[in-house]
Order: structure tokens, then C-alpha cells, then sequence
């Protein structure tokens, strides 16, 4: 599923060329992903300008208006989705749902496992934040707020393994399967340890820690595990770089030792047993 890093690389990749264009029409071709795509969408959007492109969690937020209409399209890749920028007379593929039509190309979501969501928020852009689907939504890691002293008390009370506490998006968001193993290996942290058994002071590394996990991912353009690709059709490349993740059975290149995998809340866990503890 594409996480913080790789739903910011796919604003930054929109930006430059849907930020302050018009929106001349709406394909929908599949009326319902996750939830149903609001068939209003049609009337509604041609004629909008694209005002902002931005990104809450792993949800992106297309501030849109109109004489008369302003509002939220808010987008999530679901598992498998990506938005791409292609020519008009690019045929539609099987998985092509629905598509902003622009001036001199398409906006095309394709999703192959309808997991993804395509939903309207009306009214200005501070109000986006108070549809349910991010309501709930946890602290951003890259936000000022995020510090030491704020995950040390966030966590004082969850007796869980800290790995799996990372990734609960009413928390803190976007701290995906990949940059969780990779956060915690930098910061010398074993994913079993207990949340509220970790010190200030080694919370103290853990923060930077997955700053810079989610910055280099972002960075290396995040990570191609299965079908996230860029707006441009280019892949990530931070799982080649990653120091633990997916390399079970070999060595650690910190250490030598052997990395090992584990299951924690039905998801596999990398770590290095000598560097992390």
C-alpha cells in the first residue's frame, strides 16, 4: 500500500502540472472503489480551477472552486492505485476508474483492487480536515509537533510492541510496514520492545530517526514493492536501499549478524537482534 512517502511524491509530482489548472471534465467509469465515487463529481468539477494539491496522511486533498462551488476531492490509492498523467487519446485500461480531464492531458486514476477512494468534501479548504475519513487521523511525523517528548507520552500507556503502535494511523500517520522495520533498526530499537517501556532518551533517537527514514524515502522517490508508480510512470527506489526490510536470512550491514522476520499484528517484521534491542 503506498504510504506517507510515497503519496507525497505523488503531490509533488501533480503539482507542476495540476496546480492552478482548470478542470474541463469528469470521467467516472467505475461508480464505485471503497465507497461510491459521488456522481455529483460530474457537474460539480468541470469549470473548477485546481487551487492546491495537498496531502493529509496517506489521503490527497485537491482544493477545487468555481463561481458558486468550492470544495474538497480527496483521493486515496487504496492498495494497488496511482494517478498518472496521459495523453487524450490514451485509451482507458481495464483498471482506469475515473479521470479529470484537462486541457492538454488526463488525470487518470487506475486502481486494480477497488481499494482506493475518490470522495467530495464541499465548503473551504480548513473544513477538508473535518470529513470522518480524517477526523481521526493521527499527528504528521514530519510536522514540528512531532518531537521526543510528544511520542514518549504518547506512547506511556501502550503496553504493545512498539512497531505495530508506530503504524496505528490514529496516532501518528503514514509510518507504513517498511519505514516502521527501517525507522527502528536506525534508531538501534527492537520492534518487540514495549511501547511504554522505551526512555525519553531513546525516544529521543527514534523521532529523527523516522524523519529521516520518511525524508530519504521521499527523497529516493518511496518504495516500488508492488504497483505504486509515479504520476510520470517512474518507480521508487528506497526498498533498495533499506537496511533491514525484506532481507531476512542476510547479514546485517551494520553489524554482521543475521537479520531475522517475524509476524506482528499479521504483518512481517525485519530487525537485527545485535543492534537492536
Amino acid at each position: 500500500m503506498p504510504e506517507l512517502p510515497e503519496v507525497e511524491v505523488c503531490r509533488r509530482g501533480l503539482v507542476p502540472e495540476l496546480e492552478g489548472a482548470l478542470i474541463k471534465g469528469v470521467v467516472i467509469r467505475s461508480p464505485k472503489l471503497r465507497q461510491v465515487i459521488p456522481p455529483e463529481l460530474l457537474s460539480l468539477l468541470p469549470g473548477c480551477r485546481v487551487m492546491a494539491i495537498r496531502r493529509r496522511g496517506k489521503y490527497l486533498l485537491f482544493d477545487c472552486r468555481k463561481p458558486g462551488v468550492e470544495g474538497c476531492l480527496i483521493i486515496h490509492l487504496g492498495m494497488s492505485g496511482n494517478l498518472r498523467f496521459v495523453p487524450h487519446d490514451l485509451p482507458p485500461g481495464k483498471h482506469d476508474h475515473f479521470e479529470l480531464v484537462l486541457a492538454d492531458q488526463i488525470l487518470r486514476f487506475a486502481d486494480p483492487r477497488r481499494f482506493g477512494v475518490v470522495l467530495w468534501q464541499p465548503g473551504p479548504p480548513e473544513v477538508a480536515e473535518q470529513h470522518p475519513l480524517l477526523a481521526n487521523q493521527g499527528l504528521e511525523p514530519l510536522s514540528d509537533g512531532f518531537t521526543d517528548d510528544w511520542l514518549h507520552d504518547a506512547c506511556a500507556k501502550r503496553s504493545g510492541p512498539i512497531k505495530p503502535v508506530l503504524m496505528d494511523s490514529h496516532m501518528v500517520v503514514g509510518i507504513g510496514n517498511i519505514y516502521a522495520s527501517e525507522s527502528l533498526f536506525r534508531a538501534g530499537i527492537s520492534p518487540v520492545r514495549a511501547a511504554n517501556r522505551i526512555s525519553r532518551a531513546r525516544y529521543a533517537l527514534l523521532v529523527p530517526a523516522i524523519r529521516e527514514t520518511l525524508s530519504d524515502a521521499i527523497a529516493a522517490g518511496g518504495s516500488s514493492i508492488r504497483d505504486y508508480v509515479h504520476s510520470d510512470g517512474g518507480a521508487g527506489c528506497f526498498q533498495i536501499q533499506a537496511g533491514v526490510y525484506d532481507r531476512a536470512g542476510q547479514p546485517c550491514l551494520r553489524c554482521g549478524g543475521v537479520i531475522r522476520q517475524i509476524r506482528q499484528a499479521g504483518r512481517s517484521s525485519y530487525y537485527c537482534p545485535r543492534c537492536q534491542h
